[in-house]
């Protein structure tokens, strides 16, 4: 008997389910359920009976003032839970720990997923201003130090298709949204090894980046440090930053089996 193909198995009220505890991402922090509805294109008492199902198992909770919905304590645990057991974050955190407390910034960990970085681990300082980050925090690749520091080193085809999907929105005076000078910025970073977010997503906030490489020689993730301006300042970068997380990023290759 000839096998059946896994889709042909799809349970489609869980797969519901999961298409709405997805809308949850990124910067979203609560939904109705008449927007959920008209995003999942569902009716609404299908999609009120989902919610009551994922909020008695803990993986969504309402807010009492507004009546939105949002992500659930059970949605932590087990995103936590995947983060401990993957390989990646726990070959990393002695050195980002590390890193963190010889810069005094925070330092973090971020992989290319979605055309978007999203940071897998952070390591914050104990400076009592310092940049907000967190587990789970998507930024836009064409503009974050962790991101061009990853697509620099990717295939032409994949940086094409960086440009091709996002707009280069502009989100400060230093943001790059010309092409020709994207593509212009990705060569020097290739040059130089590392990746500088010169204030470009967030006005007063600078960000050093390198990539993270594996034994099968491809850029995985990278690492970043990022704090205030007014302290990253070009001599503290140059000093201090750069050469922390250049030799970071590569005790942490070396550990992962990439060999120069």
């Amino acid at each position: 008997m000839a096998r059946r193909e896994k889709s042909s198995y799809i349970i489609k009220s869980v797969a519901n389910a999961l298409d709405l505890l997805e809308e949850f991402g990124g910067d979203v922090r609560e939904l109705g359920v008449t927007e959920l509805s008209r995003r999942l294109k569902l009716h609404k008492n299908n999609v009120f009976r989902l919610l009551a199902t994922l909020e008695h198992k803990g993986y969504i909770e309402q807010n009492k003032e507004t009546e939105n919905y949002r992500l659930g304590l059970k949605s932590l645990e087990l995103g936590q839970t995947y983060l401990r057991q993957i390989g990646l974050v726990r070959q990393t955190r002695p050195t980002l720990e590390e890193l963190a407390n010889k810069c005094n910034e925070n330092a973090g960990l971020g992989i290319i997923r979605q055309n978007s970085v999203t940071y897998l681990d952070v390591v914050e300082t104990e400076q009592t201003v310092r940049v907000a980050s967190r587990i789970g925090w998507r930024l836009p690749i064409y503009c974050s130090a962790i991101g061009k520091a990853q697509i620099a080193f990717k295939s032409e085809s994949e940086v094409e298709k960086v440009i091709s999907l996002n707009d280069m929105k502009r989100f400060t005076d230093n943001t790059i949204t010309d092409r020709k000078e994207f593509l212009k910025h990705l060569r020097e970073i290739r040059e130089k090894g590392y990746a500088v977010d010169n204030e470009e997503y967030e006005p007063g906030v600078r960000c050093v980046a390198v990539p993270i490489w594996d034994y099968t020689r491809h850029v995985v993730a990278g690492i970043s440090v990022a704090g205030p301006a007014f302290r990253l300042t070009d001599e503290v970068l140059q000093k201090k930053i750069i050469p922390a997380v250049l030799e970071a990023g590569r005790e942490i290759s070396k550990r992962l089996g990439y060999e120069t």
